[in-house]
């Protein structure tokens, strides 16, 4: 929680008191809070008492990544972690195997993303689009094999392959959609 929101989670808790007999506290409330509705004051100190809760990192990295809207920075988030899954695989045969097929594919997502942002062409446009979503599925799939052979706890994966599912959604659609486009131009 950054320092201004918890000085003012603090500021709220010392209103409280202030209302249970404390004036002098209520004052600095007072002064503080003016320009600010009661219901603004609300919904910061809701926001406050969330991120208090969202207390396992991986609570919070999928919070933020919700709240984030480009594609681009998502899958490059999505890239990030898989990166990080790869490197606390153990250093086996199998996780080594599994590790360089899900490190390739769950990080070619983004960049064969950013290739469809310069794509040359509709016809182009639509089959990046497509390899993204192909290496996506392919991701998923190594995914759900460390989980279905107990190589990394549940907890740990229950918000990536949720992200993956979203992902899967999101291109899947825009897949349609560019296809729906191309055959209406033609």
């Amino acid at each position: 929680m950054s320092p201004g929101l918890r000085a003012e989670f603090s500021q709220g808790l010392r209103t409280q008191d202030a209302s249970e007999g404390t004036k002098s506290k209520s004052k600095v409330k007072t002064q503080k809070s003016k320009g600010k509705s009661e219901s603004e004051k609300q919904v910061r100190w809701q926001k406050i008492m969330i991120e208090e809760q969202l207390t396992s990192p991986t609570q919070r990295q999928a919070a933020v990544i919700q709240d984030r809207h480009d594609l681009g920075e998502r899958l490059l988030e999505y890239g990030a972690r898989i990166v990080k899954l790869v490197e606390s695989l153990p250093n086996t045969l199998v996780g080594r195997r599994v590790a360089d097929q899900l490190l390739r594919s769950g990080t070619s997502v983004g960049a064969n993303y950013e290739e469809v942002r310069a794509a040359e062409s509709r016809d182009d446009f639509v089959h990046k689009l497509q390899i993204a979503l192909k290496e996506r599925r392919e991701s998923n799939y190594w995914l759900r094999l460390l989980l279905k052979t107990g190589k990394v706890p549940t907890t740990r994966m229950a918000t990536l392959l949720d992200e993956s599912d979203q992902l899967r959604a999101v291109l899947s659609k825009s897949v349609a959609t560019a296809k729906g486009r191309a055959k209406e131009k033609s």
